[in-house]
């Protein structure tokens, strides 16, 4: 006999915990699978955890300072309580630099400004009178470690920067999944780790439920993607593909984990730091360390991969990543061995998320989140929920897309803007930066 659901998010990493919160919420009861022995031990678990709200797209800003009052209000927000502790917010700051990558940030700041968001407009001398180690020079354009040109010295100080003081880190991105499953819980919400979905059923020409690998078969009317690198596949078990103008993929990514130098405490007084000059973002990290990310630049090659058959050892980008780091950081030490995390992202064509009902009725989407919308997943939760309770009271959402209202902030987004049909934004920095 089958078991029965309001229903079934596949996927239980950060997005797809809140998603099914806030559906339970609503009074629905829901039921999250995932592939993994726990919450968050996906692409959630090997995030940064970076909190920020720069964005070069208006809803992105919209969306991300959203975002930023969940993270300050976390157990709140949950209302329970969880025996493994809380996930910790770090409001640390974001440092943006200037380049021609990102126009020096031109629109970024008319986001800000037009969102009444906080920023600050430094000059080279402020960002070392307030990150000391930091070096001024600009070393753009990125390039590889194989350039001849890659480490000379700068002849120009970097045009400037930005400083977003509400932005920073979560500690623990893993936990806080684990906390969202709690609170999912408690409001009467299921989990089934191990588990690997093999069939997406349909019936009248919609959606039914899923099979999974054991043969069991689960019965919903609404089924929610959120099977991060994954998620293309699920798209196909579905047969939603063909209808989307926008596709996924995952894409492999490393991000290292180096000492920050000695005699600066960058844990304590550090930022998060965007960094395209040199084509790398990063955060403080427990223990004095630092994370050290890529931003995607041109001359480095996009390597997709095949989400269940991909090479988790380091490569030749964990040096470079770390030795452009050392361009902005000159007493940063270069470890002998290569720590950190080799993972996957959930990439959109244009790195920016679907949120999205598909053209099978009761199959939803929140996928291409990976690397840049860790931010957002308690909106995103609640927004997924809400497009989903009007869809399935007969909202045409493709006809007149939802309007979606943020309870902090007082913004309202068109979330239209994340629709699986739209043209590929011409806004988008098409890079982790969104």
């Amino acid at each position: 006999m089958s078991q029965s659901y309001d229903a079934i998010v596949i996927g239980a990493g950060i997005i797809g915990g809140c998603t099914a919160f806030e559906l339970a919420k609503k009074g629905l009861r829901t039921l999250n699978i995932d592939k993994m022995p726990a919450a968050g031990q996906g692409s959630t678990g090997n995030s940064c955890a970076i909190i920020r709200v720069h964005y070069s797209t208006f809803d992105g800003a919209a969306m991300a300072s959203e975002g930023v009052h969940y993270w300050k209000d976390w157990e709140n927000y949950l209302e329970v309580d969880d025996e493994s502790g809380f996930a910790v917010y770090r409001n640390v700051g974001c440092i943006v630099t200037k380049n021609e990558r990102n126009n020096f940030l031109k629109t970024v700041c008319r986001n800000l400004t037009e969102l009444g968001i906080e920023w600050e407009d430094w000059d080279a001398d402020k960002l070392c009178h307030e990150i000391p180690i930091y070096d001024p020079g600009r070393y753009s354009p990125v390039r590889l470690l194989s350039d001849p040109a890659f480490g000379q010295a700068a002849k120009e100080n970097l045009a400037g920067a930005i400083f977003t003081p509400h932005s920073g880190y979560v500690s623990d991105p893993q936990l806080s999944a684990h906390n969202v499953q709690r609170a999912t819980e408690a409001r009467g919400g299921n989990f089934v780790f191990n588990a690997e979905v093999v069939e997406i059923r349909q019936a009248h020409g919609r959606v039914a439920g899923v099979t999974l690998k054991d043969g069991e078969r689960i019965d919903a009317p609404v089924v929610v993607n959120v099977a991060g690198p994954h998620s293309f596949l699920i798209n196909r078990m579905a047969g939603v593909e063909d209808g989307m103008k926008i596709k996924t993929r995952a894409l492999r990514q490393e991000v290292a984990h180096v000492p920050a130098p000695a005699g600066f405490d960058f844990e304590t007084n550090g930022c998060v730091t965007s960094d395209g000059d040199i084509g790398c973002y990063y955060r403080p990290e427990v223990g004095n360390h630092i994370l050290v990310g890529s931003e995607d630049p041109d001359c480095d090659e996009l390597e997709w991969a095949d989400p269940d058959d991909f090479n988790r050892n380091f490569t030749d980008q964990w040096k470079t990543q770390v030795y452009r780091l050392a361009q902005r950081i000159p007493s940063l030490g270069i470890p002998n061995r290569a720590k950190g995390v080799v993972d996957l992202y959930d990439v959109s064509d244009d790195w920016i998320p679907i949120y999205d009902k598909s053209d099978l009725a009761g199959f939803y989407m929140a996928i291409g989140t990976s690397g840049n919308q860790y931010k957002n997943a308690p909106v995103a939760g609640a927004m997924m929920a809400e497009l989903i309770d009007r869809s399935e009271h007969g909202h045409d959402h493709d006809a007149d897309p939802l309007r979606f209202a943020l309870r902090h902030s007082g913004q309202t987004i068109d979330v239209g803007f994340y629709s699986r049909r739209r043209e590929i934004n011409p806004e988008s920095s098409f890079s982790v930066i969104g």
